[in-house]
């Protein structure tokens, strides 16, 4: 079998492109490792992942840009995929509000690139989409909310499902630019000869993330910590997200692929059983840590939710799939990683 996974340097891709090695495939990955610039950073973060992709001898890279129409279509041409996973974007909001040009061109345009390709290249291939929560904008304020000491909490509902409204709301450029692609890959399912899956991903974390202010919260706050730099909480803390852990994201990627549905969308996250705020996450790692956080507050960001679950229902009854790690216990594996690796940040 023939998988590519696009952005397979970062966090969701390298562990898509592992799981799959790991289990005989054969697999292209292909990136062009921009993350560190599009957050400004003069630290190495992806590359610490392009070479660790290195360590599978059934794993070819590909340096290239999913804009570069000829070289993408070189990768196309000569292989017939089974499974393409397309995981590269832009993911800061930040940068998107900053640079909506570059944000469009490389989520929207992107995306419809690698479905071109796809669909003139590899028929009946299984095409799945990292999407996200953002392309509902500020429609997940609509739903009541109860303030408690910690957290926010819906009032009402137990999570945002898939009919909840995508239009006539702010989403961010970011938001619109996943929204893009996340409409393109629906209609590309339904009128050509690929199998689709949009996954309308909540908060993903886990080793060889490179979280940034701006994006990777999780991860963000903890390399933070470990390395006594000043936590800003942009609002009051009692943003409520619901988090899952890397692994068992690509395991619900894998039981779609190995499903007989033809297209879909999913929300998918850790659900109701796994929520956190970012007050709470932020004592469950000084506790973990045995440290003090230092940490100020500054202003909400625009369009900032202040809740979101996300409503698995249809993933886990459609795929036969649930959330099999706990935060506490992924929370664990992140530590140990950034510990071992401080010298990365």
């Amino acid at each position: 079998m023939k998988i590519l996974i696009s952005g397979a340097a970062g966090m969701v891709g390298s562990h898509c492109a592992e799981f799959y090695a790991q289990q005989g495939e054969r697999v292209w990955g292909i990136d062009n490792l921009m993350r560190s610039r599009l957050f400004k950073s003069n630290k190495k973060s992806v590359e610490y992942n392009w070479e660790y992709l290195t360590g599978f001898k059934n794993i070819e890279r590909v340096y290239l840009d999913i804009r570069d129409i000829p070289a993408l279509e070189d990768v196309f041409k000569k292989n017939k995929f089974d499974l393409i996973i397309h995981t590269a974007a832009q993911p800061g909001v930040g940068f998107s509000v900053q640079y909506p040009r570059e944000d469009f061109e490389i989520n929207a345009v992107g995306t419809f690139n690698m479905l071109e390709l796809a669909s003139k290249y590899s028929p009946g291939a299984s095409f799945i989409y990292c999407s996200t929560n953002k392309v509902y904008g500020e429609n997940v304020s609509s739903y009541a909310l109860v303030e408690d000491a910690t957290r926010y909490r819906f009032k009402d509902i137990i999570g945002i499902g898939e009919d909840t409204s995508i239009d006539h709301t702010t989403h961010t450029p970011y938001g619109v630019s996943k929204y893009v692609g996340d409409m393109y890959v629906q209609e590309y399912g339904k009128t050509r000869n690929i199998k689709t899956a949009v996954f309308r991903m909540s908060c993903i974390y886990g080793m060889r993330q490179f979280g940034f202010e701006d994006q990777g919260w999780l991860a963000w706050f903890l390399i933070a910590t470990l390395m006594n730099r000043k936590i800003t909480i942009y609002g009051d803390g009692k943003q409520v997200r619901d988090v899952l852990y890397v692994k068992d994201l690509v395991k619900a990627f894998d039981a779609f692929f190995n499903s007989d549905i033809e297209s879909s969308v999913f929300n998918i996250g850790g659900g109701v059983d796994n929520t956190v705020s970012l007050l709470e996450y932020l004592n469950m790692l000084g506790d973990k840590l045995n440290t003090n956080i230092d940490m100020d507050f500054s202003d909400w960001r625009p369009s900032d939710q202040k809740v979101y679950i996300s409503n698995i229902e249809k993933v886990k009854s459609t795929l036969n799939w649930a959330a099999a790690t706990s935060l506490g216990e992924g929370l664990d594996y992140l530590i140990s990683w950034a510990k071992d690796n401080r010298d990365l940040f």
